[in-house]
């Protein structure tokens, strides 16, 4: 049976600015989105009958509200095939950290079936199904670092600079509607054009908000800003610094307390998903 392994690359928010609040609750925000290759796996597999199947199960996370399964019940209608899947998941990045893992997953899902089941939707149209699953799920669908406004849906492509980076998982996960509820959230940033964000003048209105409710997320935030500037990504609790070189990276991950989790990165303004789904197309040709 044919089988499409594809990464699911984590993100992070190298500023995020909330400019406003709409009257449906949501924020209006400036942020600017890059990939890094630090990524989940999922492997799908067509199958005789027309299941989809996930192993494992998450602990915590019933089937029916898995953002994978969610997203392959999207496409159902649209595909030309009678096939099923069963999806393999090998979950590397953390829940909870603000790096966008569910919202990953759920596109290199997308852009999985798209091409598994013959549905041959473009690639505005999968973003347009992936936002009803989170508002992250756009950016992975597209696959290209970029400058987001609205609620994060209004994308301008991007070329920052892709330098390595330490990224800290403290060990605690940040409920993102928590943050987003604080009453002592900033709401009211000054909007910033793009070229002062590709400068990077920016920073994380969320970041105050996570230190005082988390002090595990503080503590790892004092840490790490000795050895440069820190910053928070999303609404945490990862924590990421960019370095001049992937050794005074791994100088840095050397020193990280035992207790956190930690990796060396590398920035991508191409996701990986897509770099990898181009190959395999080309190899099908």
């Amino acid at each position: 049976m044919t089988t499409l392994t594809l990464p699911a690359p984590a993100k992070l928010n190298l500023f995020l600015h909330i400019t406003g609040q709409r009257s449906d609750g949501y924020h209006e925000l400036q942020t600017l989105f890059q990939f890094i290759d630090v990524c989940d796996q999922l492997s799908f597999t067509l199958t005789d009958d027309d299941q989809i199947a996930l192993t494992p199960a998450i602990a915590g996370v019933a089937f029916e509200s898995n953002l994978i399964v969610k997203a392959a019940r999207l496409l159902e209608p649209y595909k030309s095939a009678t096939s099923g899947v069963s999806i393999q998941l090998k979950k590397v990045l953390p829940m909870g950290g603000g790096i966008g893992g569910g919202s990953s997953d759920a596109a290199t899902t997308l852009l999985a079936l798209n091409q598994l089941w013959q549905c041959q939707l473009p690639l505005d149209k999968l973003a347009e199904l992936g936002k009803t699953l989170g508002a992250d799920v756009p950016i992975f669908v597209f696959g290209h670092a970029a400058y987001a406004e609205g609620i994060g849906e209004k994308l301008t492509q991007t070329t920052p600079e892709t330098p390595y980076y330490v990224l800290l998982k403290p060990n605690c996960e940040v409920p993102t509607v928590q943050i987003f509820t604080d009453k002592y959230l900033t709401r009211d940033t000054p909007a910033i054009r793009i070229s002062h964000a590709l400068k990077l003048d920016g920073h994380n209105d969320c970041l105050e908000v996570v230190r005082r409710l988390y002090p595990e997320v503080d503590d790892a935030f004092i840490w790490l800003s000795q050895f440069g500037e820190a910053k928070l990504t999303g609404t945490g609790a990862c924590l990421f610094m960019a370095c001049s070189s992937k050794e005074e990276a791994e100088r840095v991950k050397a020193a990280v307390p035992e207790k956190w989790q930690t990796w060396v990165c590398h920035g991508c303004n191409t996701s990986p998903a897509h770099d990898a789904l181009n190959q395999w197309i080309a190899a099908q040709h």
